[in-house]
Formats: structure tokens, sequence, C-alpha cells
């Protein structure tokens, strides 16, 4: 059993360190309710060049949404705008609770990113959480065998009802997979964020923790990377402030806590509704044409536009 390695917060702080970023891209759509494509292009397109990796169809792409043909021209989009840049791409596998692991469908995604050199990062989904430890690491272990890299995903259930955070006993298993080269972790809890920042920096140092914690996006203070929706909204802030970090200077403080103000109003109860409040803060900044989103996705009252207009006034000095 892999027991919890003792936690000292500041011990852990790593100062001027080289952050990491990915950022889960928005799926635009018009005010005629179709996908934006122009849209999903140029956004894509200001994510790289900011220095931070575009990640698409993740949730923030409404990847359990979509249909399959949505997912593939999206891969195939992102592939033609950066070439041959870096991106991420959701391997999800729509199914149903009480459903066993489809080791087959996960290939075909992973297949489909591949085609577009992508990297996958593999989504959960009632097959794969529904098993044992020792089964979740078995079909995480046949995925090894189809992919030479991949990212893994623990996912709160507050997210999705197939999320699960795995034990400590089961992340450790996924470290020792060598084609896993890191995990995104959303439970939005700093302590278990923590204990496995400890346990890699012990078993795995070049192991990636991704935060998915937009409650906490400090996390990067301690040993995270991020690969987070909230980044979407401003790509270019969030650049700027990893390297605010890397170079020491304690404006990375105040730039931090203004991107984390827009985190706490954004992912409010109903969490899913943040992907509104990222087409409403995009329309504001000029980015896109409209703020509509999926029609299956919660929406935010218009009320929320006067305070994302004020964070924008306020994050106007950081451009």
């Amino acid at each position: 059993m892999t027991a919890p390695l003792p936690i000292d917060p500041i011990a852990m702080l790593r100062p001027q360190r080289r952050i990491t970023g990915i950022s889960a891209i928005l799926l635009p759509f018009t005010s005629a309710h179709e996908i934006d494509w122009d849209g999903l292009r140029t956004h894509v397109t200001r994510t790289a060049q900011a220095g931070i990796t575009p990640a698409v169809n993740m949730d923030t792409g409404y990847a359990n949404l979509i249909d399959q043909a949505t997912r593939e021209r999206v891969l195939d989009e992102t592939r033609a705008v950066l070439g041959g840049g870096d991106f991420v791409a959701g391997a999800f596998v729509g199914d149903s609770p009480g459903a066993s692991f489809d080791l087959d469908a996960y290939a075909r995604q992973i297949d489909h990113i591949h085609a577009r050199n992508g990297l996958p990062i593999v989504f959960q989904s009632y097959g794969l959480t529904g098993g044992t430890n020792d089964a979740i690491l078995a079909a995480y272990g046949a995925l090894a065998a189809r992919c030479d890299r991949f990212i893994g995903f623990e996912l709160g259930a507050m997210f999705a009802p197939f999320g699960r955070i795995y034990d400590l006993e089961t992340f450790a298993g996924l470290m020792a997979i060598p084609q896993c080269i890191g995990v995104k972790h959303s439970s939005l809890r700093r302590s278990l964020e923590w204990q496995r920042l400890a346990l890699r920096d012990a078993q795995r140092p070049d192991f990636k923790v991704f935060t998915g914690n937009d409650l906490a996006i400090d996390m990067v203070m301690y040993g995270s990377d991020y690969l987070l929706g909230l980044s979407t909204f401003a790509p270019d802030l969030f650049a700027r402030r990893d390297h605010l970090w890397e170079v020491g200077d304690p404006d990375f403080y105040a730039l931090n806590d203004l991107l984390q103000y827009l985190g706490e109003f954004a992912f409010r109860a109903p969490v899913p509704a943040y992907k509104h409040s990222a087409a409403q803060f995009l329309k504001l900044r000029g980015w896109l044409a409209s703020d509509e989103t999926h029609p299956r996705s919660p929406r935010r009252p218009d009320s929320d536009i006067e305070v994302l207009r004020g964070i924008i006034d306020r994050v106007s000095e950081w451009e």
C-alpha cells in the first residue's frame, strides 16, 4: 500500500521554475448556434503563439457533447493551423454506467489523434473507472501497448459522473507506466495534489502533474504544471504570469491573484457553466464574435457580463 508522504508546502516551493502550460481550448459557437471554425482556428493559433500548448476536444471543447465527425474536424483544423506544432487532444469514449472498459474504442480515438501528430490525454469513462484498482491499471497498461506517449486524467465527480480520483497506490501505478508521461489532476483539492507531487518527486521526477485546479492556479509554485480551462480565457496573461515566475519577478503574485479571481468567479456552481463564462469573456476582449455555447451546456446570467468587463479593465495593464 502506498502511504501519503509528509507534506510541507513551504519546502515544496519551486521558485524560478520553468512552467509547462497546456490550455484547454474553448470550442466557440456563432450566434446561429453553429461552430465558429474561424474563431477556433484563431484561438488555437493565439494560444500557441503565447507559448502555451493548445489542448482540443477537452471538456472546454464539449468533448462529451460533440459527435465523432466534429471531433475529427477539430483535430484537422488544429493540425492545419499549427503545422508541426505541438498539441494535446482528448481521447474520449462515451459509455454508460456499468459498461466494461472498451479498449478498441479508446485505441480508435488515440489513433485519430496520432494520425494528426497530437498527444492524447485519456479521458475517464464508466468502463475505465468502474473496476478495481488493478483493473484500472491493467486498462492503462493495455492502452500503453497501443500508444508510445499519453497523459492520464483524474477527474472529480463534480465535473463528470464517471470521474474518479485514484488512490495513491493507483497513481503510483500510473507513474510506473513509461508511456504515461503525466497526469492531469482535477480534484480541486490542494492536499491531494501535494501528495502526488511528493510521490512524483520521490519516484519519477520527470513525470508531469498537470494541475486541473482552476480554483488554485498557484499550484505551479509547488511543482505542478497545468492543463486548465481557465487559461483559455487569457492565454496571453497566463504566459506572462508563467514568465514572471521563471524570472523571479514579484509581479507574479499580483497577476496570479487577478487571474485567480477570474477563476473563482467563472468556476462557481454549476461548474460546467464556466464555458459560457469563457465565451462571454473572449467576446468582451474582442476575440470572439459571439458568446453562444453548445446548446446542451449550462449558461450564466447576462448580469455576469459587467463583472467580467470589470476584470478585463483590471487586466488591461498586463496586456
